[in-house]
């Protein structure tokens, strides 16, 4: 017995199976569904995430003659239950108008309902189609019974005159519907419909220069209606909607409604002029960042000159107040507090002792010794400039009145 001749429901449960990623996705029978001409489509529960309430579903067709079932189609199908995605919109009917810019264009649909065919004068026709013997005999037989329920009807003076009357109301709404038609331009090839001068009420009346604006809650109850700037439009539009014409307004050149505010009324009288001035809180821009681009520097060799003739003149000012610093401190008496340095190098090699070991040496050699000490520390500060703030400055010990060096003039004034 071939698979084709088992029972159907297992053939639609074995497609199913075959066709899902796993076996397990499919779960029971639910339901067969007879779609005539021995089609018949099998439905399973689908066990699959992210299919809730989606079902397989596997199409069979019955073949009477041979007995057997085969396999038409297979898929799955969603139920009322399911989570689908929103029907698909054409691109048209998903255009907002905030979407076109000043060089696109959508066009208007011939059907479109918000247009209606524009007023086209027409002339009455004289003219009637003549009817068979039995339609004029009919005819005839009603205008004898107009006639004779005329002659019933008593007439007055005024029934007398109608035909006057008839006329001239005639032409009187004749002209009328000119007039109506020059004034609102209706020979166009197309107006507006009454439907789409409601949407375009409702669109503008909801929109920001409506009632509901926050300008209008700030206007003080000075609104377009009273203003001097409101201009009126034609049409049905007039009961509720003008355009503003005050250039110091926001809405300048805008359609407004009659209950639309503002600030700018005309109605509002100028604030007094005052000499004092009301300086506001400054308002500083810490989102953005500006960037100057500098000129490039020329390079000029007498800028360079001068600029180092400057730094030179600021070196000497500063080494004159040290001098003039350290010329105080020695009136003063007092002495400023200098690095105590072990030893000083002389340039010959020699290395000379300290100013701590200079009781040491006999009484004799002291001034030598403090003359080679003054004199190698001048070299030395000559040679290597700034370090002579760091070597230490020795004075030669002031001379007694006794010794024998002294001035042979003064000696001779004594014995004299």
């Amino acid at each position: 017995m071939s698979d084709m001749m088992l029972d159907p429901q297992t053939i639609a449960r074995s497609v199913a199976r075959a066709m899902a990623d796993d076996p397990d996705q499919v779960g029971a029978f639910v339901e067969a569904i007879d779609m005539g001409d021995g089609v018949t489509d099998f439905r399973f529960a689908t066990e699959y995430r992210g299919y809730e309430g989606w079902q397989w579903s596997v199409t069979l067709f019955h073949d009477e003659e041979l007995d057997r079932w085969t396999v038409n189609e297979s898929s799955l199908v969603p139920t009322d239950q399911a989570l689908r995605p929103p029907e698909w919109v054409p691109w048209k009917d998903r255009l907002e108008p905030t979407d076109l810019s000043v060089t696109d264009s959508i066009g208007t649909d011939p059907d479109d309902p918000r247009l209606e065919e524009g007023f086209r004068r027409t002339e009455p026709v004289d003219e009637r189609p003549q009817t068979e013997d039995g339609a004029d005999n009919a005819a005839a037989v009603l205008a004898s019974d107009e006639v004779a329920s005329s002659e019933d009807v008593p007439t007055s003076p005024d029934a007398e005159s109608g035909e006057g009357s008839d006329s001239e109301a005639a032409a009187t709404a004749q002209s009328d519907v000119d007039d109506a038609v020059e004034e609102f331009d209706l020979s166009r090839r197309h107006v507006m419909s009454p439907l789409g001068r409601s949407q375009t009420a409702k669109r503008w009346y909801e929109g920001p220069r409506g009632p509901k604006s926050l300008s209008t809650k700030t206007a003080g109850g000075h609104t377009c209606a009273t203003c001097g700037f409101f201009v009126p439009l034609k049409g049905e539009l007039n009961l509720l909607f003008g355009v503003c014409a005050n250039k110091w307004s926001p809405d300048d050149g805008r359609v407004v409604s009659l209950d639309h505010g503002c600030g700018e009324h005309s109605e509002i009288e100028p604030p007094e002029p005052t000499h004092l001035w009301v300086q506001s809180k400054p308002a500083f821009d810490d989102l953005h960042i500006d960037i100057i681009a500098h000129a490039p520097r020329e390079e000029s060799p007498e800028v360079e000159l001068i600029e180092r003739i400057n730094d030179r003149d600021e070196d000497i000012d500063a080494n004159v107040t040290a001098e003039d610093d350290a010329d105080e401190t020695e009136e003063t008496g007092v002495t400023a507090e200098q690095p105590q340095v072990e030893e000083t190098i002389d340039l010959s090699g020699d290395v000379v002792p300290s100013a701590e070991h200079a009781d040491d040496e006999p009484d004799g050699s002291d001034t030598e010794r403090s003359e080679t000490e003054s004199a190698d520390a001048r070299d030395a500060a000559g040679e290597s400039g700034s370090q002579t703030d760091t070597s230490v400055r020795v004075e030669p010990e002031p001379e007694s009145e006794s010794d024998d060096s002294a001035d042979p003039d003064d000696s001779t004034a004594q014995n004299a």
